[in-house]
């Protein structure tokens, strides 16, 4: 059970009952790029806490073959800075994301972990004090 000092448990969205209020922006399966505009994967799913019920991870696949061979990667939320139609791009390079820790879906309950992803990529983790939640990064059809 989440307490007020507990970051909740990170689930997949599609694991729950929830849905996105706005089906323009589920950006699950589109395209994910880099700062450089290069493409590194898709989102895979959503990472929502189950205490405030908000995005704080997109669940990035890349690579691989008809889903053999391919690598998952978190990144979170606050890293996205643009959405359109077909694509999602993060603040981020390739190489930082590709060097990232590597995603272990056992640890879904272990904020050191997800605290430790949000600081590599640069970002104070979502339960931290002062955090404030992105705002959206514009729709453009």
């Amino acid at each position: 059970m989440a307490t007020t000092n507990d970051a909740g448990r990170l689930v997949k969205l599609g694991d729950t009952d929830l849905t996105v209020a706005d089906p323009l922006e589920d950006i699950r399966g589109r395209t994910v790029v880099d700062r450089g505009g290069e493409e590194i994967g898709h989102v895979d799913a959503l990472l929502i806490d189950d205490r405030d019920n908000k995005v704080r991870f997109l669940q990035v696949a890349a690579g691989g073959f008809l889903g053999i061979g391919e690598r998952t990667f978190l990144i979170p939320v606050d890293a996205v800075v643009r959405v359109d139609a077909d694509r999602v791009a993060v603040d981020q390079t390739r190489e930082r994301i590709v060097g990232s820790p590597a995603y272990d879906p056992d640890l879904a309950y272990d904020r050191e972990y997800y605290g430790g992803l949000s600081g590599y990529y640069g970002y104070a983790p979502y339960w931290g004090p002062g955090y404030v939640y992105p705002g959206y990064p514009g729709y453009v059809l």
